[in-house]
């Protein structure tokens, strides 16, 4: 079988490993790089061994499908021109810098009958894939995803810079509509909101906590999971996963708070027997890989046997469609609790120190 021609439009932070990925994987040819700053195309076009081009249109006649990892606000201009040459695309996430924007891409690449997936390389990720068959059902989730201020992406703000990951992993968990969403947050490096907060209630009755930061002196992306099954951790950064659930001890047996206020009950044996005898510990085994090359080779097989992307446009919607909500309540937040009060991400500033007198 001939191998696909594939194209990097953007090698910036993130397109750079694209490039370097694709340049190493069976079944891919990697005809060319796009990109406008030429000394950085031409230095990963010289390091994958493939050619640079300045423009993105010069790609179309050369490539049989297209990464795409340019700025969020021209991911409409860029995979629409694929999108309508009949050229599967796939787009880094968020699928678009406005909702509307992600709309028509999604049904641009409908009208054309071609191929669109989205960059929420979170799905790959074999921590979560390895949590995901444990968290049937679920009741509670919450995810906190801080990040240092890395100065990328600035064009947008932490919803859907950061938050749009995890706004995608409670989508694919809940399974259900979104019933009510509460969300405020605040701005510090800039005009964009920075750190966030919001509540998602489902029809179903799942309830999801979010937070995102960029602002954060540490880099932490965590994720728990309840079900009526118990509670499962996942961290996808440190890539470990554990299950914690109600023993058969707990289950069948006398209730530990009734044992505690007998008289003359041992409190502390009690309470060193809550996690492992009461309450089951399982580390689950996180099978190794890269997230991203995990994604990119579904990418590559989505092409070549035309099977559904494992987050396809529609998702990749659903996403900015619940991006979107909590934009709009961090927008309406008032922090006064009054109409005449401020209203929308509250933007710190630091004033000057004051002079002292002589």
């Amino acid at each position: 079988m001939s191998r696909i021609r594939m194209g990097v439009v953007g090698v910036g932070a993130l397109g750079r490993h694209h490039a370097r990925i694709l340049s190493q994987m069976d079944g891919v040819e990697l005809v060319a790089v796009a990109e406008a700053n030429a000394a950085r195309g031409q230095e990963i076009a010289a390091q994958h061994q493939t050619q640079w081009v300045a423009d993105y249109h010069d790609l179309m006649p050369l490539v049989d499908a297209v990464s795409i990892v340019v700025p969020t606000v021209a991911h409409l201009d860029v995979a629409s021109e694929f999108l309508s040459r009949g050229i599967p695309v796939l787009v880094e996430k968020p699928l678009a810098h406005e909702l509307a924007a992600g709309e028509a891409l999604v049904e641009l690449a409908d009208r054309k009958g071609v191929m669109l997936q989205v960059g929420h390389v979170e799905r790959f990720n074999p921590a979560w894939q390895t949590a995901v068959p444990w968290c049937c059902s679920p009741k509670y989730i919450r995810t906190e995803r801080l990040s240092t201020f890395t100065f990328r992406s600035t064009d947008i703000g932490v919803v859907l810079d950061l938050m749009i990951h995890d706004l995608d992993l409670v989508l694919s968990l809940a399974q259900s509509r979104i019933r009510q969403v509460d969300a405020f947050g605040i701005g510090v490096m800039g005009s964009h909101e920075d750190a966030v907060q919001a509540r998602l209630v489902f029809e179903n009755g799942c309830i999801a906590d979010l937070t995102a930061s960029r602002i954060s002196p540490e880099a932490k992306r965590t994720v728990q999971v309840w079900s009526l099954a118990g509670c499962v951790t996942v961290d996808l950064h440190q890539r470990k996963v554990s299950r914690f659930a109600p023993s058969a001890a707990l289950r069948f047996g006398d209730s530990p708070v009734t044992k505690s206020q007998r008289p003359g009950a041992d409190v502390e044996a009690l309470k060193a027997g809550v996690f492992g005898e009461l309450i089951e510990v399982h580390d689950l085994p996180v099978h190794q890989g890269d997230a991203l090359t995990n994604e990119l080779r579904d990418f590559v097989d989505c092409v070549t046997t035309g099977r559904r992307p494992l987050v396809d446009g529609v998702q990749a919607l659903a996403a900015m469609t619940a991006a979107d909500l909590v934009l709009k309540q961090v927008a309406a937040h008032r922090w006064e609790g009054a109409a005449a009060g401020t209203t929308g991400p509250q933007i710190l500033t630091v004033p000057p120190p004051t002079r002292k007198a002589g």
